[in-house]
């Protein structure tokens, strides 16, 4: 008897799939699937190479199609039709979102509120010296003033975009790892 229903319940959940299953003809191919660029500075190449030549510029938000997964390169199509190659490190499966500055002024704080696009989102805008509060805080706490000149000299420094590319490739490090 035993036996009976669990064959009994085999062919009954065996039926349901059967009638769930429908056509079971493979899938048709999925069409190219979408990804944005998140890293200013992205380049539309011509090859799965750093060093390969520009296409075209792409900016941040920009929304392309993959069409061709080479591992750590991504061909890729962009909505003015141009195909070439990105590194996969510079774009997203999701679309990059605002950022919210809130201003040094604590009173000002909830009452104002800007928003930095994506785009202009790097180092340098962090590079604005000690607040009003910080300068009173070391002040208060006696740090010298040679202490706070020498954090303003390290904060004001700027390492151009030639420097970082080419800090990346002595280092093997983003798309110009091997």
């Amino acid at each position: 008897m035993r036996n009976v229903i669990v064959i009994a319940g085999i062919c009954m959940l065996l039926s349901g799939c059967a009638a769930t299953a429908g056509d079971l003809s493979p899938a048709p191919p999925s069409t190219a699937a979408s990804r944005w660029v998140v890293s200013a500075g992205t380049t539309l190449k011509s090859d799965a190479v750093a060093t390969s030549a520009d296409i075209a510029p792409l900016a941040v938000g920009a929304q392309v199609l993959v069409l061709e997964n080479a591992g750590r390169w991504l061909k890729v199509q962009t909505a003015a039709q141009k195909t070439g190659w990105v590194f996969a490190g510079r774009l997203a499966l999701t679309p990059p979102v605002a950022e919210v500055a809130i201003s040094d002024d604590l009173l000002s704080a909830s009452a104002r509120q800007s928003q930095i696009e994506v785009a202009q989102a790097d180092s340098a805008r962090s590079i604005r010296g000690l607040s009003a509060e910080t300068e009173n805080y070391a002040r208060e706490r006696g740090t010298p003033q040679e202490y706070r000149q020498a954090l303003d000299r390290i904060l004001a420094r700027q390492v151009s975009q030639d420097e970082v590319t080419a800090f990346m490739r002595a280092g093997k490090l983003g798309e110009y790892a091997q």
